[in-house]
């Protein structure tokens, strides 16, 4: 069956941006390495590897990224990456399996597994979760999704899939995830494509969802989570669904709940007690920033906050108080958002991002020096905590102090793998101190962690020819630049030439 016109147009730029992607998300080992797809023809080839599942959720993850749907504020990013990366130290990982958590700006309550661990959540699940448990059952769900490798047994179902297939259903999990929908069952869609019957794939997909249930049951309470949060979450979202299909939730298109399948989960989970949750401040900070980001402007997200802080017993509700401040920044109230934060700080002290945003608002008010020592108390209590390096090295660019802001985020990238937002932060503060050759090194590694590979390489360029660069330079520039260029499609990856072979 030949692609038509928009898969056929997927499927070229899978061939053409699978090498790239390879490249800029990865550590790069010397000397060129192959990164076609295998076929997925030949029984012997089994299901994909790990490594090609990771190659694929980058690919997929650096479209989604280009097309400004993934949320890259620090602290959601921080809260979701911590809540999952806190349920994989409980999950049985295969070697060389990674993950990577992330939120998406979509309403929608669904969450998605894509190859390669590459987890989705959209902010609508958030704000649609009542405890940081239900959130973490639904994560835990997913992270079973990827360890049970359920995606690479989708392919693997349909014999004779080829390359072009398994592009094709690339680009179907790109433009579902998009649309709010599941890899999973879009993976599954491309084999019912394929002449499999309805009913089958059903069964399969069911089948996924009974297994992903019963391991992340285990994996939410290992955790020190309330195991009840999943099923518990399940019924919240069953008890969503009309008689009209317009009105289910797309998680239970997207991950079908059955009475059956409730009443199972909710035994498991009984099987596996835990008596004092560990649930984290974390969640109400995140649910607040989801809200105020969602809001169609602030005053929406001040109303609700208001309202929801003014019921019985949510005077003192994290979530609303810190919300209420926020938005009232957005708004400009900052005298006001200044004494909320600095009360809230002295009630949770552990909350680092109640720090940062205590400090950015008196950054608003030009109270500088305050700012500054905000800033340097809570970089003392939580050094090299992600958010709050980045908010503080944002605040020494506005004071014109380059040179430290640098100084600080190139500790950070030594120690943690950097965000896209580091990575940009550092090569503004590298400009505006100056440096010259190493601005154009970090907007080369900007450019390859959004899968500009060419671009990356152009940057290189320009780094070798800043005058003045030493030997240890010249050779970190001229080493980086050999394995982006070992990483650019040849002639036979070139979608015209494919199309030129009969």
């Amino acid at each position: 069956m030949k692609p038509t016109g928009l898969l056929r147009h997927l499927n070229k730029a899978m061939r053409r941006s699978l090498p790239a992607l390879a490249a800029a998300f990865c550590s790069l080992t010397a000397g060129a390495q192959e990164f076609n797809l295998p076929d997925m023809g030949s029984p012997s080839d089994g299901l994909l590897s790990i490594r090609t599942e990771a190659q694929i959720g980058r690919q997929v993850y650096a479209n989604l990224l280009a097309s400004g749907t993934v949320i890259t504020d620090p602290e959601l990013q921080e809260y979701i990456q911590d809540v999952g990366m806190r349920l994989v130290a409980h999950a049985d990982i295969k070697r060389g399996q990674n993950f990577h958590f992330f939120m998406v700006d979509n309403p929608v309550i669904n969450a998605f597994a894509m190859p390669g661990g590459y987890i989705g959540v959209h902010t609508g699940l958030l704000l649609a979760a009542a405890n940081e448990s239900q959130l973490a059952g639904v994560l835990a769900h997913e992270i079973s999704h990827v360890t049970q490798r359920h995606i690479s047994r989708a392919v693997y179902a349909n014999q004779r899939a080829s390359t072009i297939t398994l592009a094709t259903m690339l680009g179907a999990i790109l433009a579902g995830v998009a649309a709010g929908a599941d890899a999973d069952v879009i993976a599954g869609a491309v084999g019912i494509s394929q002449g499999a019957a309805i009913e089958q794939q059903i069964s399969f997909t069911r089948s996924n969802e009974y297994e992903a249930d019963r391991v992340a049951v285990a994996v939410l309470a290992n955790a020190g989570f309330d195991p009840q949060g999943m099923p518990e979450f399940f019924e919240t979202m069953s008890r969503k669904t009309s008689t009209l299909m317009r009105d289910v939730p797309t998680f239970l298109l997207t991950h079908p709940v059955s009475a059956d399948r409730m009443a199972e989960t909710r035994a498991r989970a009984r099987e596996h007690v835990v008596e004092e949750p560990e649930e984290t401040n974390g969640f109400e900070i995140a649910r607040a920033r989801a809200r105020l980001l969602t809001s169609s402007r602030p005053e929406v997200a001040y109303e609700y906050f208001s309202e929801e802080q003014q019921r019985p017993g949510q005077q003192d509700n994290l979530e609303y108080r810190y919300g209420k401040a926020l938005t009232l920044t957005q708004l400009g109230d900052y005298g006001q958002a200044e004494q909320i934060f600095s009360e809230l700080r002295k009630e949770y002290q552990e909350v680092i991002p109640l720090y940062s945003a205590l400090a950015e608002t008196r950054v608003m008010l030009n109270k500088k020096d305050a700012a500054l020592a905000t800033f340097e108390q809570a970089i003392g209590l939580f050094p090299r905590n992600v958010p709050l390096t980045v908010r503080y090295a944002e605040t020494l660019l506005r004071y014109e102090q380059a040179q430290k802001s640098h100084d600080i985020l190139l500790d950070l990238l030594n120690q943690v793998p950097p965000t896209l937002e580091q990575v940009r932060l550092i090569a503004l503060a590298a400009n505006q101190a100056g440096d010259t050759a190493n601005t154009h090194y970090y907007m080369a590694e900007y450019q390859a962690m959004s899968g500009n590979l060419k671009l990356a390489i152009d940057q290189l360029v320009l780094a070798l020819g800043t005058p003045g660069l030493d030997s240890v330079q010249q050779a970190r520039f001229r080493a980086r630049l050999k394995q982006f260029q070992e990483f650019l499609p040849t002639s036979r990856d070139r979608p015209e030439d494919n199309e030129r072979r009969p």
